[in-house]
């Protein structure tokens, strides 16, 4: 059987084993704090579920996402979810490289991408891929792992980063990791309460990446990407729709469309970022201590931080969750969370690029 355009695209095993390779483990730490720790997550995934739905007014919805699979995993197996989670979305999409070596050198690019990134995230829901077994998570690094494989929906929690990042931070270890699982948890209500919002984003995704990667253009979107590099680098193009080098590559329709996607990734981050915190101390006593070293750090001003802020789009990314916030409090503000969860109705409700700038833009739309 011969393969198929999404193995012509990129190696995907190949992304694989260079994301596996490169990929630093994380902290080290003793077997029995680590069982403790990965007992820790597991049990503050399976209880912030309630937390999120007595904040949002939507418990249903987040009973039902809570009962969804979390993986608690360590940094290659993340590397691993994630490619497979953009197979599955846009693989078949994209064109096969007009050169032989194109693949390699895709899986080459996606794999040190991967391992980059692999060591700032704490948690992630993955809305798109689909498990084919019935196996629970397992601890980082155990023996006779299971692959990650998917039903619709799942949380994956990445636990070297989250017990690296609570240490250095100087926060209790306990109230840290449930106030990231509040946030991803906060996730997995969204996609609850709009069964409609996967196959959105997975169409607009996919229409824009078969537009993006539109081979009769590439060789102009390449000389426009060398000629946006140094404006990237010394941070012109920090607040771009697409973040870092993709905006370069853009044209206006493609970059308008980027800025609608925005706008939803902003609302979805926004509104975990601001129910993580309503939850309160009550529940995570130390909150306000974690949000002002969080911010802190997300903020970092090292050099080689600041280089990958600006070459991989981070610096949108942290945008999106500023922006979002500022248009989930207004709303609130405004007509409470039961107003505001009039966004999970449709596609019509989500709020466009111009009404994440003016919540009061998107209460008159929706709620006049």
């Amino acid at each position: 059987m011969g393969a198929n355009v999404s193995d012509r695209a990129i190696d995907w095993p190949l992304a694989t084993s260079r994301a596996a390779a490169l990929t630093r483990p994380g902290p080290r730490v003793p077997p029995a704090e680590l069982a403790e720790f990965v007992a820790e997550l597991r049990t503050s995934a399976r209880e912030a579920p309630a937390h999120v739905g007595a904040v949002t007014g939507l418990l249903e919805p987040a009973l039902q996402a809570g009962s969804g699979p979390v993986y608690v995993i360590d940094r290659p197996r993340w590397t691993e979810a994630n490619i497979e989670m953009l197979r599955g979305t846009i693989g078949d999409v994209l064109p096969a490289p007009s050169q032989p070596w194109g693949a390699r050198f895709a899986g080459e690019e996606l794999g040190v991408l991967l391992s980059l990134l692999a060591s700032r995230v704490l948690g992630q829901y993955d809305p798109f891929t689909r498990r084919t077994d019935g196996a629970d998570g397992t601890a980082p690094g155990a023996d006779g792992a299971a692959p990650l494989s998917a039903q619709p929906g799942r949380l994956v929690l990445v636990a070297p980063n989250i017990w690296r990042i609570h240490d250095d931070l100087g926060v209790r270890r306990r109230d840290f990791g449930m106030w990231v699982c509040l946030h991803e948890q906060t996730h997995a209500l969204q996609f609850a309460a709009a069964p409609w919002l996967s196959d959105h984003l997975r169409e607009r995704m996919r229409s824009l990446m078969s537009a993006v990667t539109d081979t009769d253009s590439g060789a102009q979107r390449l000389q426009d990407l060398l000629r946006a590099l140094p404006k990237v680098l010394t941070g012109e193009r920090h607040d771009a729709p697409a973040g870092g080098l993709v905006d370069a590559v853009l044209s206006d329709s493609e970059r308008a469309a980027m800025a609608e996607m925005a706008a939803v990734m902003s609302l979805l981050e926004g509104h975990a970022d601001v129910v993580m915190d309503a939850v309160g101390p009550r529940v995570v006593p130390t909150v306000k201590k974690i949000r002002k070293a969080f911010e802190k750090r997300r903020a970092g001003t090292g050099p080689i931080d600041l280089l990958l802020r600006r070459i991989l789009g981070l610096d949108a990314k942290l945008a999106q969750y500023r922006n979002g916030a500022a248009f989930v409090r207004g709303v609130v503000d405004q007509v409470g969370h039961e107003g505001f969860n009039a966004v999970w109705s449709g596609p019509h409700a989500l709020p466009s690029a111009d009404e994440i700038a003016d919540p009061a833009a998107w209460v008159r739309r929706l709620h006049s």
